[in-house]
């Protein structure tokens, strides 16, 4: 288990960034390695924060990566290889699919639900 916790602040202009707790405050700074698909992404910054034992991450998005489907990105400890944290970032057709999927499951179901409720009122009346 990692001596670290990672708890996300935000995500914007193509940043995410979070906040980086040590279990205690004489914690050495981590050493932090964020991937896509086994590959190292570039950029990545860990900087001191206010108080002792936290520090800011902030993990810039390569544009090269945004895409249709799901990229995911993990977050882990160089030293120890625990995984911190992940992200994911959802777009395109395969978002779409799945909101299609989902809405023919629904309607599927309702479909049923509206034929034994029909059984129900015929056998009670």
């Amino acid at each position: 288990m990692s001596a670290y916790t990672l708890t996300k602040t935000r995500f914007i202009e193509g940043v995410w960034e979070g906040v980086i707790s040590g279990e205690s405050a004489d914690v050495p700074p981590p050493e932090v390695l964020v991937t896509h698909l086994e590959q190292s992404l570039p950029g990545v910054v860990v900087t001191g924060s206010d108080g002792p034992g936290t520090w800011v991450l902030r993990v810039p998005v390569p544009v090269t990566l945004i895409g249709d489907g799901v990229q995911t990105f993990v977050i882990s400890d160089a030293r120890t290889g625990d995984t911190l944290d992940s992200f994911a970032l959802i777009a395109g057709e395969a978002l779409g699919e799945d909101i299609r999927a989902e809405m023919a499951l629904l309607r599927a179901e309702l479909d049923l639900l509206k034929r034994a409720f029909r059984r129900h009122c015929l056998e009670t009346s």
